[in-house]
């Protein structure tokens, strides 16, 4: 998905909360189950990272985090104070403040599936679509491939490398590179 295209999805999510989480999971290249179930001791303003525990695979990892949403989330937080929760359970009233437990997939991927719809996306996008989607402008924008791994938590090189094919961009970078290398030759 074009990065166009992800920022006008995500400007469709009505509920500020699961823009927020939205938002961070698309930033951060997160899975579902990692944005949801954030935790309040996991973000760390002071070196702009989020620190994710317990991965697929139940691997850590830390991964940056833009400077940007700080303050929605931290505005976000204020509405609800969980000591434990990013984003706690929610009922039909709103946040449930003293929550064991975060809010569901089921909720987040509706709102994402409602967005998707008012959009102009008409190819079958999740949200995990959002984490390839993040990887791909990544390596578009010349993040290197070594780094894209350790922040999308892969053990593999051959994982992250997927990515690769799913960017036109950079391969018309790599031919121009090549043309200027090669321009001596004649």
């Amino acid at each position: 998905m074009r990065q166009r295209a992800v920022y006008d999805l995500l400007s469709r999510i009505d509920c500020p909360h699961y823009q927020i989480c939205l938002k961070l999971i698309y930033a951060c290249g997160l899975r579902v189950g990692e944005g949801v179930s954030l935790r309040v001791n996991e973000i760390d303003s002071e070196r702009q990272q989020l620190r994710i525990r317990g991965g697929k695979g139940n691997k850590d990892r830390r991964v940056p985090f833009p400077e940007q949403l700080l303050t929605p989330l931290l505005q976000l937080w204020l509405t609800h104070r969980n000591p434990t929760w990013v984003f706690p359970k929610r009922n039909r009233g709103g946040f449930i403040p003293d929550a064991t437990s975060h809010m569901s997939r089921s909720g987040i991927s509706a709102a994402f599936r409602q967005a998707r719809q008012q959009s102009d996306i008409r190819k079958p996008v999740t949200i995990q679509t959002l984490r390839h989607s993040w990887a791909t402008h990544l390596l578009e924008a010349g993040i290197d491939i070594h780094i894209l791994r350790q922040w999308l938590g892969h053990s593999s090189l051959k994982a992250t490398a997927r990515y690769l094919h799913l960017t036109r961009k950079a391969e018309d970078v790599a031919l121009t590179q090549l043309s200027g290398f090669m321009s001596d030759l004649t």
